[in-house]
């Protein structure tokens, strides 16, 4: 990680309350295609990592059971939460949590993750560890959208920013997922740098 945890955090904090207004139409179609691809069905609990202000963990809520956000900004949670608070919802819980740390309750039951434009601040070796621990939550699907590299990196681009973001390539995510238990089953190009991967459990793995 080229920036630490608290880093992030605070520049986050920082942009909370325009970070809904700001999303280029990239990330909306990432974050469109995650909810897709999510298709949480009325039993499911959803776990929605680096949730931020919530945009996709509301739009699950429409359909699942539970909904479970867990962001590292403070802020973030803050705007998620009275969003929630204002649509009426009572499926869907904020909290503090990070890919290695999602802070899920023990007798909680996982059955899909999603996550967008925030694993890549991980380098490539905490990416595989946090693929890893949301393995072992035991879902049957994890949706990834995220900045991505299907080519070679472009920092001028502005998806890709060298001294925040840390994206990997496609290869690489698609070997983690499979190390991890996972089978990917869909990938959508949105952009040379961004993209939505979706993962399913193998079959007969029921770990």
């Amino acid at each position: 990680m080229k920036r630490s945890i608290e880093d992030h955090a605070a520049r986050f904090d920082k942009a909370a309350a325009t970070y809904d207004s700001e999303g280029s139409p990239e990330y909306r179609a990432a974050a469109d295609l995650v909810t897709d691809h999510a298709a949480p069905e009325p039993n499911d609990v959803v776990l929605d990592l680096g949730t931020g202000t919530g945009a996709i963990a509301l739009a699950l809520s429409e359909t699942a059971g539970e909904v479970i956000g867990r962001d590292i900004s403070e802020g973030m949670l803050d705007q998620a939460s009275e969003k929630a608070t204002d649509a009426g919802l009572d499926n869907i819980s904020f909290g503090t949590g990070r890919f290695r740390e999602p802070n899920v309750p023990a007798d909680t039951a996982v059955d899909i993750v999603v996550s967008n434009f925030a694993m890549h601040h991980l380098d490539d070796a905490a990416k595989g560890e946090a693929i890893e621990t949301i393995a072992a939550l035991g879902p049957r699907r994890f949706v990834l959208g995220d900045v991505m590299l299907f080519g070679e990196a472009d920092p001028s681009e502005p998806f890709y920013s060298p001294e925040v973001d840390d994206p990997a390539t496609v290869g690489t995510l698609a070997d983690a997922l499979t190390s991890a238990g996972f089978a990917l089953s869909a990938v959508e190009r949105v952009h040379d740098q961004v993209g939505v991967l979706v993962a399913e459990r193998a079959v007969g793995d029921d770990s």
